[in-house]
């Protein structure tokens, strides 16, 4: 099951501590989510103030370093000030501070309706569509691939626990969201690979749809893209006028290497969903089958009588990037799979993880063995085996 996406109306971030905060990196962060600058004295401060008309609005007043004796006190007054703002963008530049992120911007342009009831259709789509994006980054992050159904899921579903919403913003009318992705640990390799993988998808439907071809496609694996992303961005521009993705690097961390200051956006349209679509199931089609030796509890046993072949499913402990598995076995490495079940002991199996459905079956398997392992794990498996009694005659053969 997949993981939840970060709160609908997640708690206020903390207010930074002045000596924690870069003047540079607070301005940078105000004129980026559209604050003005309006006077102050050059080389000293500059006065801030919100975008767009906010009833009794507060100007910032913020130093532009830390050389002289005020400037401490300008920005705990500043900040402050961001933290009691009524407008939308100081909680976005509060977050930007608090934790160190790049921002990625959606954007769908969906007609109007009567009376803006679609709006709130139209933010739950764009969350799942880019809740979905970055899910496809987080996966190709950890390994190229154009296909991963079930492989690097539940590493990339933890990471996506680190992202931060920003506020929906009613007057988008549920077309715009913000999200920030720590740069610190794997966030900057997502946002990266993001990146890379959409600038490869917008010009292999460039190349599609100049002449029908799909080897721009295939080339883009490389880059990131998968059928997990190709679905993502069907899902975003499905249903608008068009969508866009923008990526603002961390003023804090500033652009990796190779990545200019500020990227260009990426814009898909209705007119490339036909190449996208093609490219996803090529991607699932042209995805082989991996071989491999892994080491799974046995979670469930089940065969049509008491004797022949069953099936077997494995909690996978090691050996692959998936978290469960369905087996085949014959009747004896059923047996052995039972057995070794019933007395708290994983199994080690040889075989290849197929594609079709997603890298949860093992074909082939052969070698079926047990496995010892230390005591505090044998008497978890054991446990297991207890709290469900039922299964103990399925395993043995005497159930369906």
């Amino acid at each position: 099951m997949d993981r939840p996406w970060p709160q609908d109306d997640p708690a206020p971030p903390a207010v930074p501590h002045p000596d924690e905060t870069d003047p540079a990196v607070l301005g940078a962060l105000l004129a980026r989510h559209g604050w003005r600058r309006r006077g102050g004295t050059p080389g000293r401060y500059a006065r801030w103030t919100p975008p767009g008309r906010t009833t009794g609005a507060t100007s910032l007043l913020v130093p532009e370093s830390r050389d002289f004796p005020d400037s401490g006190d300008l920005l705990g007054e500043a900040l402050m000030a961001l933290s009691r703002s009524a407008a939308p963008s100081a909680r976005e530049v509060l977050t930007g501070l608090a934790v160190p992120s790049d921002e990625i911007r959606w954007r769908r342009e969906v007609p109007e309706s009567p009376g803006g009831t679609s709006a709130w259709t139209a933010q739950e789509r764009l969350r799942a569509a880019a809740r979905d994006t970055l899910l496809a980054a987080a996966l190709a992050a950890r390994g190229r691939a154009g296909y991963y159904g079930a492989r690097h899921r539940r590493a990339a579903e933890a990471s996506l626990e680190r992202v931060l919403t920003g506020p929906p913003g009613a007057e988008s009318g549920g077309r715009e969201l913000t999200v920030f992705v720590p740069v610190e640990e794997d966030g900057r390799a997502t946002a990266v690979t993001l990146l890379r993988a959409l600038y490869a998808l917008r010009d292999a439907a460039d190349y599609h749809r100049t002449t029908g071809g799909m080897e721009v496609y295939d080339a883009a694996v490389a880059a990131g893209a998968c059928r997990e992303l190709t679905e993502a961005v069907v899902a975003l521009v499905q249903g608008t006028e068009g969508a866009r993705v923008a990526l603002e690097w961390s003023p804090a961390a500033g652009p990796p290497p190779g990545f200019a200051a500020r990227p260009d956006p990426v814009e898909f349209s209705p007119g490339d969903l036909p190449g996208l679509r093609e490219a996803g199931a090529r991607y699932v089609r042209d995805e082989p089958s991996v071989p491999v030796c892994l080491t799974g509890a046995v979670v469930r046993l089940r065969r049509t009588g008491p004797g022949g072949p069953g099936t077997v499913r494995l909690r996978v402990l090691s050996g692959a990037d998936v978290s469960q598995v369905r087996i085949t076995l014959d009747e004896e490495d059923y047996r052995i799979a039972g057995h070794a079940h019933l007395v708290g002991l994983p199994i080690r199996v040889r075989g290849r993880l197929e594609s079709r459905g997603g890298f949860r079956r093992l074909s082939g398997a052969t070698g079926v063995t047990p496995v010892q392992v230390d005591e505090a794990e044998r008497d978890r498996l054991v446990k297991s085996l207890q709290a469900n009694l039922d299964f103990f005659e399925e395993a043995c053969g005497g159930g369906p």
